[in-house]
């Protein structure tokens, strides 16, 4: 059983945790994207900021910590902005490029409400708190082929770069009239195209 908590003001708050991560309100499930970066742990979650529960509208919730303890809530890291995620900005992964550079590949609900894969980067990698995420040009870099329903592609995993120099990274998908799972391989020379 999990211990009850007070929350900033001394408040007790019977149903919240002690233990275990939880955001300040509202809901919050898959953690995405957890990485170290120059001296703070980074927890990126799906997260619905306007209610206790799934919403229309998600965004990446964004809390940071020196000692997996104590954390501190940020704004907000992806929220539905352009054309390729207005719709939600759901589960993704995040990859640290050669130069050290973290990158999230992440699913995007786009204005037809289609599944596709979207690209972040961060505004000031130079930022330890990375508060600041932007989405290049060139976006969405992965959409689902003609035998993957258009809300059956989602949740790009971590890339890794092979022996012969390509990244890749995997997307869950579904195949058309069927339940069969699949992951889909992609590559890329650049990690863009």
């Amino acid at each position: 059983m999990e211990a009850a908590s007070c929350d900033e003001h001394g408040n007790f708050q019977p149903y919240r945790t002690s233990f275990h991560f939880q955001a300040h309100q509202n809901w919050l499930n898959d953690p995405n994207g957890p990485l170290y970066y120059k001296g703070f742990y980074h927890l990126f979650y799906q997260h619905n900021p306007l209610a206790p529960f799934f919403g229309d509208i998600m965004v990446w919730g964004h809390s940071v910590s020196q000692d997996l303890v104590n954390w501190i809530q940020l704004e907000p890291a992806l929220f539905p902005s352009d054309p390729s995620d207005i719709n939600s900005c759901w589960s993704g992964s995040v990859t640290i490029l050669p130069d050290g550079k973290p990158v999230i590949l992440y699913t995007g609900s786009d204005t037809n409400k289609h599944q596709v894969t979207v690209l972040a980067e961060p505004k000031d990698a130079s930022d330890p708190l990375l508060c600041e995420w932007v989405k290049p040009k060139g976006n969405p870099v992965m959409v689902p082929p003609s035998n993957v329903p258009i809300d059956s592609f989602r949740d790009p995993t971590t890339a890794w770069q092979g022996k012969d120099g390509k990244w890749r990274v995997l997307v869950g998908a579904k195949e058309k009239d069927s339940n069969k799972g699949m992951a889909i391989l992609y590559h890329s020379d650049d990690f863009v195209q």
